[in-house]
């Protein structure tokens, strides 16, 4: 009797890595991280040398996001997979305590590859663990965040007194609805802004990205600040878009199909790292700083907040 068979061969599994190791919960990847405190790119808007992100890539879909191009190293695309899949680090507060029983003490930005107040957060609840680690090893460190989810932690942020920063680049809700898709809107994060205030939080708004010939005319510019202004943020930092590898290509076949006519300028704009030309950054971060000070706001990057005295129950620094 013949038998038809298959040779035996060795399966070749050619899913990117994280797809192998992580666990699949909800549709986020749950992964064990290694190190949780990471350096900044150099591309980023925040002021921070070293952040800690909970999360890795954020479904809130900004166009503009510049922690894209960390979707590459995983295997993923730096667009669609940036956006829909979410890597979750599920053992972050534990790791971090690690970490902090050895670190310096240098100022951290928290959120910085992904929003840490994204919707898996609201799964995970990963950031209490956190705060809470950070405030016991008394190492400052600023939030940041489009998500209203941040509420939910305002007391631990208030007794941690840890600022947040509140990413609102521009009140025109027909450009957001087009560039941040996924991100609550310019309202609901100035009324944020407002209920942080309130709460004991001091809140700052990152006024991040401003995109050039799209969101940065003078009347734009005008009517965002004041909007911040009246909804009682501390100050104001303003980012000019940065289009990094990664970004640069997402960003920038949206911008063929929506606007095609910009392309070329654009091109004129930036330089092979993706950074903005200087004179027209300078003039833009100029007229923001002229209009926070007509609003009794401060401008720019916040001072960095002063090492605190670790809680009692803080491990000995080894």
């Amino acid at each position: 009797m013949a038998w038809d068979a298959l040779p035996l061969v060795d399966v070749v599994d050619e899913r990117p890595a994280i797809e192998r190791r992580a666990v699949v919960r909800d549709g986020f990847y749950e992964t064990q991280a290694r190190t949780m405190i990471e350096k900044v790119p150099v591309t980023s808007a925040v002021a921070e040398r070293w952040a800690v992100s909970p999360y890795r890539g954020c479904a809130h879909a900004c166009r503009g996001c510049v922690a894209r191009r960390g979707h590459r190293s995983l295997g993923w695309d730096t667009g669609r997979d940036f956006d829909t899949r979410i890597v979750v680090k599920a053992n972050a507060g534990s790791r971090l305590r690690d970490e902090l029983a050895r670190w310096p003490g240098e100022p951290l930005a928290i959120g910085v590859a992904g929003d840490c107040y994204q919707q898996a957060e609201a799964t995970y609840r990963l950031m209490p663990a956190l705060v809470t680690a950070l405030a016991e090893a008394g190492v400052p460190f600023t939030v940041y965040t489009k998500s209203p989810l941040v509420l939910r932690d305002a007391g631990l942020l208030a007794a941690a007194r840890a600022p947040v920063a509140v990413s609102i680049a521009f009140v025109d809700e027909k450009i957001r609805r087009v560039v941040e898709p996924g991100a609550p809107t310019a309202q609901r994060r100035l009324e944020l802004v407002a209920a942080l205030r309130e709460a004991g939080v001091d809140c700052q708004v990152l006024m991040s990205p401003v995109l050039p010939l799209l969101s940065d005319a003078a009347d734009q510019l005008a009517a965002t600040v004041r909007r911040i202004a009246a909804a009682g943020a501390s100050g104001v930092r303003p980012v000019v878009l940065r289009l990094p590898y990664g970004t640069r290509q997402w960003y920038l076949s949206w911008l063929e199909q929506a606007h095609a006519g910009l392309v070329e300028r654009y091109a004129e704009l930036y330089d092979a790292a993706g950074l903005p030309a200087p004179g027209y950054e300078e003039r833009i971060t100029g007229q923001i700083e002229q209009l926070a000070r007509a609003y009794g706001m401060r401008c720019g990057a916040a001072p960095s907040p002063a090492r605190r005295t670790p809680r009692a129950d803080q491990l000995t620094l080894v």
